[in-house]
């Protein structure tokens, strides 16, 4: 009698929840209910941490050179293509980088940017790819905490995103993200090409500085909304989500910088190699 009673409340304040969500998103891919992606992001969170593992135990390691070189350079097209249509569905055509509130009408341009963050969305179930290489790759000492806890944590958060508050300045983290994907993805591409691309990579001590830049932007984007006097973007709730994130990877990498650069020690294990790099924001 409680459990059908508690079941009921859960049923009904799930009901009632959704009525906020956004009717623009509703009948788009995954976006009818957070359940369908909670089972992909479970079984991905599986086969990473136990089943791969184990099914690649006695197994040689696959080969997959040519097949992570058409990745990553799909990545990278896919992240310019993103950069366009965030840029031209607002962070370059009338948004203000300040109080920038979502456009739930059916403008072309609203409708535009619902659609770019729908699609980074979806780029973040494709981007578990990176893991599952790792495993197919043996690499099982890059698959750390913090890197599956990345791929799994966006898609889920960026689920409620797109369902509730699909444009605005809580868009303008994957904005950047898509920025500096381009950069970091194609320095991926270019060193599987092998030894006789390595002249181009002399970028490659910049990396953590891009991340940390990122990192910079982000929390001081979303920390100004604390100081407005006026602003009524209607879910608050993310920018507070987006900022706890873009603070604590902040934290992470000046930690990361000040003893790799100015204290000169080894990196932690799990930055090495660009692994750590990656796998964030």
């Amino acid at each position: 009698m409680a459990f059908n009673t508690l079941t009921s409340r859960a049923v009904l304040f799930y009901d009632e929840w959704l009525k906020e969500a956004d009717p623009r998103t509703e009948d788009w891919l995954l976006m009818a209910s957070p359940f369908p992606q909670t089972i992909i992001i479970a079984a991905y969170i599986y086969f990473v941490t136990s089943l791969g593992p184990r099914l690649m135990e006695n197994r040689k390691p696959f080969d997959l050179k040519r097949p992570m070189i058409i990745y990553n350079f799909s990545i990278v097209a896919f992240s310019l293509y993103m950069i366009y249509e965030f840029l031209m569905s607002g962070w370059a055509n009338g948004y203000t980088y300040g109080c920038d509130l979502v456009d739930y009408s059916s403008s072309p341009q609203a409708l535009r940017m619902a659609w770019t963050c729908w699609l980074y969305y979806f780029s973040k179930f494709i981007e578990m790819l990176d893991t599952i290489f790792f495993v197919l790759r043996k690499k099982n000492s890059q698959v750390s905490f913090l890197h599956v806890f990345h791929h799994s944590i966006m898609p889920f958060t960026w689920w409620f995103g797109v369902r509730f508050a699909a444009g605005g300045l809580g868009t303008f983290h994957a904005l950047l993200n898509c920025i500096v994907h381009v950069i970091m993805y194609s320095y991926y591409a270019l060193s599987a090409l092998g030894p006789a691309y390595q002249k181009y990579l002399w970028w490659k001590k910049y990396m953590t500085t891009i991340q940390l830049v990122q990192f910079v932007l982000v929390t001081t984007h979303i920390g100004q909304f604390f100081f407005m006097k006026d602003c009524p973007y209607q879910f608050p709730v993310f920018l507070y989500v987006i900022g706890s994130y873009g603070l604590i990877f902040l934290i992470l990498f000046l930690h990361f910088y000040y003893h790799a650069y100015t204290k000169g020690k080894r990196l932690p294990k799990v930055l090495q190699n660009g692994n750590y790099l990656k796998k964030s924001e």
